[in-house]
């Protein structure tokens, strides 16, 4: 789960970070209001989305009236944001964020992730921060410092000390680097994220650190207990079906194909895409239902996928183990009934009670299509999206 600039910010300065002052807005009237309330005579307006490179797609602007706030806020509310790392529908900009302006000697950047090699937190830092990190890796490689955490230990002084002589620091610099650190990785292990990033920490014309952008990522599964967390998600800045998926306890994520797919098991979910592919298909979805699936939790999961007006045709394939087959059946049956489903359903059952799942489909007298293997299943899901629904 990602969360907003100035949400990151807010938990960076809680731990020692220094940040920018600044405000949020929710109208070009309070932005004005926001820019008169911090003084000044400079202020950054910035659009509160889940992406990065908001700057070169006009959505950071250097402003300098109160005047000139409320205009280019103006022109923000409402507006689809499309930077380089969304898709082409962009992100809405429902809020912005106005700070003072902040003199700038010099940009670093900083990030803490999760290093699967090692299975430890890995620091990457560079003396050339305002980049994405994809692009200084390839335009300066060599400019990237990296350093692995401990977890037995976590992050000793020494290290924070040897990373700010490395980015060139001195004097007080060092130890505010060294506060810096120890927040960032503060925050990443106690809040279960997956990635801290201050992208530019700067040096201000008077000497000092300030992070001037942040951004965070969480752990999804750990948000249940990380309530503090789960509160800052934003379901503005998610796909709408999976955000629909995610209240419902659904496993849901939205693709480019026109064949929905149910399953239960990450695993399973991955082989019944690959199988469709293979097939000639193209999935729409990946959409595990879990363990325990009841008849509502199934129906669901239809309403999720057809959520989607590309679906042409639905495939369920379930390995019933916790799951049982039965239950999948009635689920199918009742999302029958509820939804009027337009669409050719395929169902390919095995596991605990497949037998009775089986019965209760044929016994429905419903246009269900039967599969044995999941091969099967995905032949006839590519070629059923092609006919009718009575055929």
């Amino acid at each position: 789960m990602d969360i907003h600039e100035y949400q990151s910010k807010e938990i960076l300065s809680g731990l020692g970070v220094p940040v920018p002052r600044g405000g949020l807005a929710y109208s070009p009237e309070q932005a004005g209001y926001r820019a008169r309330e911090l003084g000044g005579d400079a202020w950054v307006v910035k659009a509160q989305i889940h992406s990065g490179g908001r700057g070169e797609a006009g959505g950071v602007k250097l402003c300098r009236s109160e005047d000139e706030v409320r205009t280019y806020a103006a022109t923000l509310f409402g507006k689809q944001l499309v930077t380089r790392q969304t898709d082409a529908n962009g992100k809405g900009v429902f809020r912005v964020w106005v700070e003072a302006a902040t003199s700038i000697r010099q940009e670093l950047y900083l990030g803490l992730v999760l290093d699967r090699k090692t299975e430890r937190i890995m620091i990457v830092s560079s003396a050339h921060g305002g980049m994405e990190i994809e692009e200084l890796a390839v335009e300066d490689p060599d400019s990237l410092r990296r350093m692995v955490i401990d977890p037995a230990v976590g992050l000793a002084e020494y290290q924070a000390r040897e990373l700010a002589f490395s980015l060139g620091l001195s004097g007080g610099q060092i130890a505010q680097m060294i506060t810096v650190l120890r927040a960032c990785y503060r925050a990443y292990r106690d809040l279960d994220a997956l990635m801290v990033e201050i992208n530019p920490l700067v040096i201000t014309e008077a000497g000092d650190l300030i992070a001037l952008d942040a951004k965070m990522s969480f752990d999804t599964n750990a948000l249940y207990r990380r309530p503090e967390v789960a509160a800052l998600r934003d379901p503005s800045q998610e796909d709408a079906r999976e955000s629909m998926a995610a209240d419902n306890g659904l496993a849901y994520v939205g693709l480019d194909g026109d064949i929905g797919c149910i399953t239960n098991g990450a695993g399973l979910a991955m082989a019944t895409m690959d199988m469709v592919k293979l097939a000639g298909g193209e999935p729409a979805n990946f959409l595990d239902i879990g363990g325990g699936a009841s008849p509502e939790r199934v129906c669901q999961a239809f309403r999720t996928v057809l959520s989607d007006t590309n679906v042409q045709v639905i495939l369920i394939n379930i390995f019933a183990g916790i799951n049982r087959c039965d239950w999948i059946a009635n689920g199918v049956i009742q999302a029958y009934r509820e939804l009027n489903l337009g669409v050719p359903v395929i169902v390919r059952l095995a596991g605990t009670n497949v037998e009775e799942g089986r019965a209760i489909l044929t016994g429905a007298g419903l246009p269900i299509l039967a599969a044995e293997t999941l091969e099967e299943a995905a032949n006839a899901a590519v070629a059923a999206r092609r006919q009718p629904v009575a055929a």
